[in-house]
């Protein structure tokens, strides 16, 4: 029998598999997902290069916890002692997002007044330094000894861990803002984006500092890194690795805010240990048991009472309040809550959701202003009040604009270009249906109501509060430039894709099996 030259085989062999590797998509077996509207090749040169990257899921942030979504009743759980008749229970929805595990500590605080210090060190920045600063000042009392704590609350090491006050509504968004762009930033060296080197220093950047909006907009301009070209994810049109990141490619976070009223309540709750799973095979849905109340945020089990299974707890407080006229923490010897101020941020039991001192500590700002039958004005689907809607400031080219530090600017869209709209006719809708010319209900503020358009709320209970302001339904209000040693403040994130955590997909999804299509 008489076989072919080996090279001749060899020829075959390679024509048949590149005949082969065309007909599952591309030359040498490479696959391209196709467009299930065009047919295109997604990621495909030779189709024009549209770029899909695979599907992600949304990595979490430092210090966030996942707060799944779902319905419950906000407001009283129980008598209005105060007669402020400003927490109506009302059923409303709140879309899955995350919040921090604790609340923001003076080390944290102190990390951010270090960057704004060396970034901004140029005297034209002094404003902006001296507005950074929490006001230590808030511990003064005509007729109290508090004056050490002006002097080393803030600074001293043994109060690192401490949750951070004297910060104003408006130092905390800020501080947001600043999150935002370092975690960002650091997400973008990590993968190579941009050259490591670029964190060694940050004195003197002025506004040429990097933010996430900037960079996207391409009005910042970074030390450029060099991304594994081997694991580089992303290619430009004509294939080749890209070293910008764009927002579509899923590796930059969200940006970290303020959580709003209703977010910062249904965290507090922790109503999820409620309503568990059944331990099954796929996974069944829990009872949804949506009428349960309970006072406090730590609640265990539907009674609203301590979890009988750890006897340890006996005796022992679960959060850190004023029990009574004079009693802070009780008696020598047996103190009760082992905190006459703040306590330490991880410091007594996280409720279900894992969060700490969503209960006593300090109280915490919240995005919202405050208007007292809120519940009532606003939507029952993540409901919010605050809302002015922006758009980029453009120059005289139409090109985006950068201020003095750094931040893409944008103004308040106008009246004239909301009047045509279904959903919103005007920018700015902070005070909608209550204060504005449609409602015709009128804040004099100084003069017969301290409510204003400036107000903003807090919710929590602190360490020189009695046991009424910790449950979660309670609320007050103070001006958004004011401050006080009894609040603080915790960040949240928006949540995409899935509502019920990463691994799952929205909707409820069957088996082809199951499905009666017709061909």
């Amino acid at each position: 029998m008489q076989f072919p030259n080996l090279k001749s085989l060899f020829l075959v062999l390679a024509v048949t598999s590149v005949f082969v590797s065309c007909k599952n998509g591309g030359p040498f077996g490479k696959k391209y997902e196709k467009s299930s509207v065009t047919g295109w090749n997604y990621n495909d040169k030779n189709m024009a290069g549209f770029s899909v990257p695979k599907e992600k899921e949304q990595n979490i942030g430092p210090g966030l916890v996942f707060v799944q979504g779902g319905t419950f009743t906000m407001g009283a759980t129980e008598e209005d002692v105060m007669g402020d008749w400003n927490n109506v229970p009302r059923r409303l929805t709140v879309s899955s997002f995350y919040i921090d595990r604790t609340e923001v500590a003076n080390v944290h605080y102190r990390e951010y007044l270090y960057w704004v210090e060396n970034t901004f060190d140029d005297p034209q920045y002094s404003k902006v330094v001296d507005g950074a600063k929490p006001d230590t000042l808030v511990w003064r009392s005509e007729l109290a000894a508090f004056e050490p704590l002006v002097e080393y609350y803030f600074r001293h090491p043994s109060y690192n861990e401490y949750p951070v006050v004297g910060v104003s509504w408006k130092q905390a968004n800020d501080f947001c803002i600043w999150r935002s762009s370092r975690v960002n930033e650091l997400i973008l060296v990590q993968k190579g984006y941009i050259n490591k080197n670029q964190l060694k220093t940050i004195q003197g950047q002025g506004e040429e500092t990097f933010t996430t909006k900037s960079y996207l907009m391409g009005l910042y301009s970074p030390m450029p890194g060099k991304p594994n070209s081997k694991s580089n994810p992303l290619v430009d049109a004509n294939g080749k690795p890209r070293n910008f990141v764009k927002f579509e490619d899923g590796i930059l976070l969200p940006e970290y805010r303020l959580p709003t009223e209703a977010e910062w309540e249904y965290a507090a709750l922790g109503l999820i240990t409620q309503n568990p799973r059944k331990k099954t095979k796929d996974q069944g849905r829990g009872e949804e048991l949506i009428m349960n109340k309970q006072v406090y945020s730590w609640s265990q089990n539907v009674n609203g009472l301590r979890d009988s299974r750890s006897g340890s707890w006996q005796g022992k407080f679960m959060a850190n309040f004023k029990r009574g006229s004079g009693d802070y923490m009780g008696v020598a010897g047996g103190l009760n809550d082992n905190a006459s101020g703040p306590a330490m941020i991880e410091a007594f039991y996280p409720n279900g959701f894992g969060l700490f001192n969503m209960s006593g500590n300090v109280n915490e700002w919240v995005a919202d202003v405050y208007r007292p039958l809120s519940n009532m004005d606003v939507d029952d689907l993540n409901p919010f009040r605050g809302n002015e809607f922006k758009k980029l400031d453009l120059d005289a080219n139409g090109q985006p604009q950068r201020d003095s530090l750094g931040r893409v600017k944008y103004v308040t869209v106008t009246d004239e270009e909301s009047k045509n709209r279904r959903n919103y006719q005007r920018g700015n809708v902070i005070n909608f249906k209550d204060g504005d010319s449609t409602s015709k209900a009128q804040y004099g503020y100084g003069k017969t109501t301290l409510i204003s358009d400036r107000s903003r709320v807090f919710k929590g209970g602190s360490w020189n509060d009695r046991p009424y302001w910790l449950g979660p339904g309670t609320r007050r209000y103070m001006e958004e430039e004011q401050s006080s040693s009894t609040i603080g403040f915790r960040c949240a994130m928006d949540r995409v894709g899935s509502q019920e955590g990463n691994g799952f997909r929205n909707g409820n999804h069957f088996g082809k099996s199951r499905q009666n299509t017709r061909k």
